[in-house]
């Protein structure tokens, strides 16, 4: 099977003389508690990570190996949080760009264009495009989706020693059954997102 290049969306900026190509992609949208995690990267142009792919498609262990290849060799990136809290307030979605923009504001350096992971995006301040499957079709994208993953899981694995009787460390926040019957036995905890969890508990 021919490799894939995960720099075409890429080069094709570079093609016109942008250099500043920053991939963009959260991770975090569809649990059921704890914040949505978004990152930012810009990596130097054609370099190459063996093994980088979507998020999704690797082992923890994987995820885990390439985090700290990818901070050390991007040009810049940032990581930051959206809320429980903030996701309640102004939904999953308005939360996640919320968390891609401060991502964004994190780098040290100003991107040109944005790579956004999906088919819809908001006013950045600065030139975006959306790529659908962006995460296993850009290299910036995707080393976007690693960072972001693996930042958030971490944040899970530290609730769940605040909350242990929720197994955050294994679902990670996710709607489980595991999850659900945990939810059932104790109640919400304080970082369930409520808005999420409607169906159970009749609020808004």
């Amino acid at each position: 099977m021919e490799k894939k290049d995960m720099w075409l969306i890429e080069k094709s900026h570079f093609a016109q003389g942008i250099r500043l190509v920053c991939g963009v992609d959260e991770a975090g949208r569809g649990p059921l508690a704890g914040p949505v995690c978004a990152a930012a990267v810009i990596l130097p142009p054609g370099l190459e990570i063996p093994g980088l792919d979507d998020s999704k498609k690797l082992t923890d262990k994987r995820r885990r190996a390439l985090f700290p290849v990818i901070k050390e060799q991007a040009l810049a990136y940032g990581i930051a949080f959206a809320t429980h809290e903030e996701i309640d307030q102004i939904n999953i979605l308005q939360a996640s760009y919320l968390a891609m923009e401060r991502a964004m504001g994190n780098l040290s350096i100003r991107p040109e264009i944005a790579l956004i992971d999906g088919n819809r995006a908001k006013d950045f301040g600065l030139p975006v495009q959306t790529v659908v499957k962006g995460d296993s079709l850009s290299a910036s994208i995707a080393a976007a989706s690693i960072l972001a993953k693996v930042t958030r899981d971490d944040y899970m694995e530290e609730m769940a020693k605040v909350y242990p009787q929720y197994d955050f460390e294994i679902h990670k926040g996710y709607g489980t059954k595991r999850h659900y019957e945990a939810i059932a036995a104790y109640g919400p905890s304080p970082i369930h997102r409520m808005t999420f969890l409607k169906k159970l508990y009749g609020t808004k």
